[in-house]
C-alpha cells in the first residue's frame, strides 16, 4: 500500500514572514529636535556674511592723509612744500588727516622720513633735539672741493679742521656727526657754497674761527641720516 507524505504546514506564514516575538518592531524613540542650537546655527552663519560685508564695505572707504614727497632729516622742520593729500583705503591704521597739514608744519621730524611715506603722528615731534638748549647754527662759506657734491638738507656730515700748509698742525674732526640744515649752491661764477649746520655750541666758535681762514671741511657719512 503507497503512503503518500502531506507537505509539511509552513508555520512561519508567507515568505519572508517571521512569526511570534521576532515580528514585533522595536519602539524607535522620536527624534529629538534642539531648536537652541538650530538658531545658534543660523545666527553664526549670519554673523559671518555680516562680517564679510563689513569687510568688503570698509574696504572701499577712502580716507584723506598726508604724503611726505621729499626726504626729511631727523630733526628736520616739515616743510609745507614736502606734504601732499592722498586718497587711500581706510585700513585703521592712524595716518595724520590731511586737514592737521597746518599744524604738521610746525613740527619736526622725529626720525628720517623718506619721500613717499605716509605720515603717521609717531614721525613728528614738537621739539626738535637739534635744535635745543646746546645746539648752534653754524654757517659756512666753502669752497667746491671742500664739501662733497649732492650735499643736502638732513644729511649728517663730520667737520674737519684742515690746517693750511704752512702750519703745523694736524688735522682733526670737530664735530663727528652734524646735522646739514641748509645748502645753497655756488653761483654761477664759482664762488662758494653756503651750508648751515647744527653743531654743539661749545665748538661753534672756534668751527667759525677756522672757517673763516678756509681751514674748514666737511665730509659725508652715508647712511647716517
Amino acid at each position: 500500500m503507497r503512503t503518500t507524505e502531506k507537505p509539511a504546514v509552513n508555520s512561519a506564514g508567507p515568505a519572508g514572514a517571521l512569526s511570534g516575538p521576532a515580528s514585533r518592531k522595536l519602539p524607535v524613540p522620536p527624534r529629538e529636535r534642539k531648536p537652541a542650537l538650530a538658531a545658534l546655527a543660523v545666527l553664526l552663519i549670519l554673523g559671518g556674511a555680516l562680517a564679510s560685508t563689513l569687510l568688503v564695505m570698509r574696504s572701499g572707504e577712502r580716507i584723506s592723509a598726508i604724503r611726505v614727497t621729499q626726504q626729511i632729516g631727523t630733526g628736520q622742520p616739515i616743510p609745507a612744500e614736502a606734504l601732499e593729500e592722498v586718497q587711500i583705503a581706510d585700513t585703521g591704521i592712524e595716518y595724520v588727516a590731511w586737514g592737521r597739514r597746518f599744524e604738521v608744519v610746525q613740527t619736526f621730524a622725529a626720525a628720517t622720513i623718506l619721500p613717499g611715506t605716509l605720515l603717521t603722528s609717531q614721525m613728528t615731534v614738537t621739539a626738535s633735539q637739534e635744535l635745543g638748549p646746546g645746539k648752534a647754527k653754524v654757517g659756512l662759506a666753502l669752497k667746491p672741493g671742500q664739501y662733497p657734491a649732492g650735499l643736502a638738507r638732513g644729511d649728517r656730515v663730520q667737520v674737519v679742521y684742515v690746517p693750511g700748509r704752512s702750519s703745523q698742525a694736524q688735522s682733526r674732526v670737530m664735530a663727528a656727526s652734524a646735522l646739514v640744515h641748509s645748502v645753497s649752491a655756488p653761483g654761477r661764477t664759482g664762488s662758494s657754497g653756503q651750508i648751515t649746520i647744527i653743531v654743539d655750541s661749545s665748538v661753534s666758535p672756534e668751527i667759525l674761527a677756522r672757517a673763516s681762514s678756509g681751514e674748514i671741511a666737511v665730509a659725508e657719512l652715508p647712511g647716517a641720516r
